[in-house]
């Protein structure tokens, strides 16, 4: 059976619990990082040397990188709905997931751990203001992403795409501090929430 080591409330680990989900494929889940077993120990480091949830192992097949891990599981249930054979609709999905990885993700991590997290080097105001006015910027791409497609992210139909961006931007509207809520934005949440994976797994900061 599928393992996935990485505790629940992490929100990468929730991507591939997500996408498990949808893909329907048998899984345990092992709670490793903060506050569980640390990712330090020589057993996680074996699989995983960066320290660092989550962590796929299927058979011999180990697996870092949350949304390679997404990737794979599609695959592997040859859901092309959620990631298309074709190369030029597969990379339509790729590009979303490959700017959550890195310009969206880097936008709100001083924020998160700031407000939420309470991390003593992440305390400066004014960094804490940047980094929620980026990634409020780029919840407006996603809402402008959005109106031109008129449903999801990548199209007409839900991809792999909505589940590694559709979590950061619920954890943006959850986030304690203002905003306004682009329409796109929320009629975008209100389609997740028709989905059982994600009212599994979305309902997290």
């Amino acid at each position: 059976m599928l393992r996935v080591l990485g505790k629940a409330a992490s929100i990468n680990v929730r991507k591939v619990l997500w996408t498990l989900d949808e893909v329907g494929l048998a899984h345990e889940r092992e709670d490793w990082g903060s506050g569980f077993r640390p990712t330090t120990d020589p057993a996680f480091l074996a699989l995983n040397p960066r320290a660092l949830v989550p962590v796929l192992v299927d058979g011999d097949t180990v697996l870092v990188e949350s949304n390679t891990i997404c990737r794979y599981l599609a695959a592997k249930a040859g859901r092309h709905d959620l990631l298309p054979a074709g190369p030029a609709a597969r990379a339509a999905v790729e590009q979303w997931m490959d700017w959550q990885a890195s310009d969206f993700n880097n936008s709100w991590r001083y924020a998160f751990m700031g407000l939420v997290r309470n991390s003593p080097d992440h305390a400066d105001p004014s960094l804490i203001a940047r980094s929620v006015e980026e990634w409020t910027r780029n919840v407006g791409f996603v809402a402008g992403q959005l109106a031109r497609t008129g449903a999801y992210v990548a199209g007409d139909a839900f991809t792999l795409a909505d589940i590694v961006i559709g979590l950061s931007v619920g954890r943006w509207l959850r986030m304690p501090f203002d905003k306004e809520v682009p329409a796109e934005i929320s009629a975008y949440l209100a389609r997740l929430e028709e989905r059982p994976a994600f009212r599994r797994h979305g309902a997290f900061i």
